[in-house]
């Protein structure tokens, strides 16, 4: 379990220091994904983007536990 948990937070830790090459790069603002912009308020919700990196990080478990 200890393992699982430093592997998710070295992966956090990664995109976290990624992020600003990875919005370059088009994530974040994948198609699917909702953004609504009235006035001075925002609404973002990444479902495209949350999906690809739910599917990734599965993928990246999924080999380390193999």
């Amino acid at each position: 379990m200890s393992r699982l948990l430093i592997i998710i937070g070295l992966v956090i830790v990664a995109v976290g220091l990624l992020w600003p090459w990875l919005t370059r790069v088009g994530l974040g603002r994948l198609p699917g994904d909702i953004m609504i912009e009235r006035g001075n308020f925002t609404l973002y919700i990444p479902i495209t983007t949350g999906l690809l990196l739910s599917v990734l990080l599965s993928v990246t478990l999924w080999l380390v536990n193999r």
